[in-house]
């Protein structure tokens, strides 16, 4: 594999897990500020921007000022939450890293988390090096399914679209994905595999179940959807 090929990653649930620690930090804020959180908020709100969360979502507010307010209080907890209880790279991370940065393939990172979460997490795991740049929340207008966030991260490395492969575990994700013109790899950390069946060029339990011929593939339109066992 050589720099026409690129991979795009999702944050959480591709390169870490910090679902609880998100969780958390959305009911140390409502406890904060008086409000209640309706069931099954996280899941209906994974992988959006907390800019459509708090006034669709949870219907806190909609004056944009206070959802800006408590959208950045939100991320503040969440980085207290991650100093208190630690966090770490998924199985599989670091070795896949590796395969992509031996083979000189351009990466990015392309989420919905706001900019300080990524870069203090990345700190932690101490792998401030490992891609080539980050395209984050406050870089796009619309969040996913809306593809601007991938279809940017594509444009930081320098490829087009169709030259990326981009991993994501959640279902807005893999739309965004697919309406930017990319592959999509799943990774069956949030959903199981039978629950993305018909939403990716592939799925996958962990990242280093793939290896760069397969993204080389991928890329060429010589794979057929499968899950990775």
């Amino acid at each position: 594999m050589n720099p026409r090929y690129g991979v795009i990653f999702d944050w959480d649930g591709v390169i870490i897990d910090s679902s609880r620690h998100h969780e958390q930090s959305w009911e140390r804020l409502a406890h904060e500020i008086g409000k209640l959180l309706p069931a099954g908020h996280f899941l209906r709100g994974f992988g959006k921007k907390n800019e459509w969360i708090i006034p669709n979502l949870l219907e806190w507010s909609r004056d944009p000022e206070d959802i800006r307010r408590l959208s950045l209080r939100k991320e503040a907890l969440y980085r207290e939450i991650v100093a208190e209880i630690g966090i770490e790279a998924l199985p599989g991370v670091r070795e896949f890293l590796r395969r992509l940065q031996d083979a000189g393939v351009r990466t990015c990172i392309g989420s919905s988390s706001h900019r300080l979460n990524i870069v203090a997490v990345l700190a932690r795991l101490g792998l401030e090096s490992a891609f080539g740049g980050i395209v984050s929340s406050e870089d796009v207008v619309e969040g996913k399914p809306h593809p601007d966030v991938f279809v940017k991260a594509a444009r930081v490395i320098g490829l087009s679209p169709a030259r990326c492969v981009v991993f994501e575990d959640a279902f807005v994700g893999l739309e965004a994905a697919r309406a930017g013109g990319m592959k999509a790899v799943a990774v069956a950390t949030t959903h199981p595999g039978s629950d993305l069946v018909g939403r990716a060029d592939r799925i996958v339990d962990r990242l280093d179940q793939l290896d760069i011929a397969d993204l080389v593939n991928l890329v060429d339109g010589t794979s057929s959807p499968t899950h990775a066992l």
